[in-house]
């Protein structure tokens, strides 16, 4: 075979996970959809600052603190993790990076938002491990903005795509029972072997081929995308009634293909964990998956906001 020849085979598309990843024959993995990354510091449009915070050799925190978190106040904590399929994606991208200010602003919280290793460099459970660290040491308010300024009695989960499939798999944790406020499950990535409701077939999923994906990522996988981290709902994985916050929202969106899956999952947890706590199902109209992190000044990111808020702040103001 000449140079040539050898270097074409190298250059073949043998795992092809358009737009988020291509991996080739030669191993060079290519990531169209990475986002640029941006420091921390002062944001001038919501007065919120951060700062990074390393928790291993591969992994950091970026906490942002609202205005007005004076000394004595303590303010609600919500720990976010991004999307991005467990293959792109960084606390550091500006995207996030913007999201956070506005939801640490807008929900007067404590935000900490978490970065965790990639596959297939790392593949799962390295992102839940990494994601788990995390949440443990905002618990142990090792930090002292969190120490100071944060109530560890009212701390909250939120993810985004993968982000809320982590935020899934450590409710389930049962030593974080009686720790955790609340979920919210913001288009969720979860999946199965059999279609539901109209989900597109395999090979038909807008260019992300699901249940491959999710076996490239996570080797180890039980019975494939029926692996109750993908699947909740599958038969033989553990109830929903032993998640271990108080309250749970799932947010999904009407041009997203995950749709069913989120509505699936907020109807199982109704249905393991009874009318109260109430399971809250919000869905945003003629927009797709994750639009709010690309289009954050539109009506619909606000309204998507607006409900997220309204889902931490209401035990704020109860508890004042």
């Amino acid at each position: 075979m000449s140079l040539d020849a050898a270097a074409d085979a190298g250059d073949e598309v043998v795992h092809d996970f358009s737009p988020l990843l291509l991996v080739y024959k030669s191993g060079r993995l290519e990531r169209p959809l990475v986002m640029p990354s941006v420091p921390p510091g002062h944001d001038a449009a919501t007065g919120v600052v951060s700062k990074d915070v390393p928790l291993s050799p591969s992994s950091f925190a970026r906490l942002y603190l609202p205005p007005g978190a004076g000394a004595g106040k303590k303010l609600p904590v919500m720990v976010y993790f991004h999307g991005g399929g467990f293959v792109i994606g960084s606390a550091a991208s500006a995207a996030y990076h913007r999201c956070l200010n506005d939801l640490a602003a807008s929900c007067g919280a404590v935000a900490v938002s978490v970065d965790y290793r990639l596959a297939p460099e790392h593949p799962l459970p390295a992102a839940y491990d990494d994601s788990l660290a995390a949440l443990r040491w905002v618990l142990s308010a090792a930090d002292p903005w969190i120490a100071e300024h944060g109530d560890l009695a009212r701390v909250f989960l939120a993810g985004d795509s993968a982000g809320g499939n982590i935020c899934h798999h450590l409710a389930m944790q049962q030593d974080f029972r009686g720790k955790l406020k609340g979920i919210v499950l913001i288009h969720p990535w979860f999946w199965g072997k059999e279609p539901i409701g109209e989900e597109p077939r395999r090979g038909n999923t807008g260019g992300v081929e699901e249940k491959g994906l999710w076996e490239f990522v996570c080797p180890d996988a039980a019975d494939g995308a029926d692996d109750p981290r993908m699947n909740p709902t599958a038969a033989g994985a553990p109830g929903l009634e032993k998640l271990a916050c108080e309250k749970v929202m799932v947010c999904v969106a009407e041009g997203d293909f995950l749709r069913w899956r989120g509505r699936a999952y907020a109807e199982a947890a109704t249905r393991a964990r009874g009318p109260e706590p109430a399971v809250e199902l919000f869905e945003s109209e003629g927009v797709g998956h994750v639009f709010y992190l690309y289009e954050p000044a539109t009506d619909k990111a606000r309204e998507l906001l607006d409900k997220i808020v309204a889902f931490v702040r209401v035990e704020c103001e109860a508890e004042i």
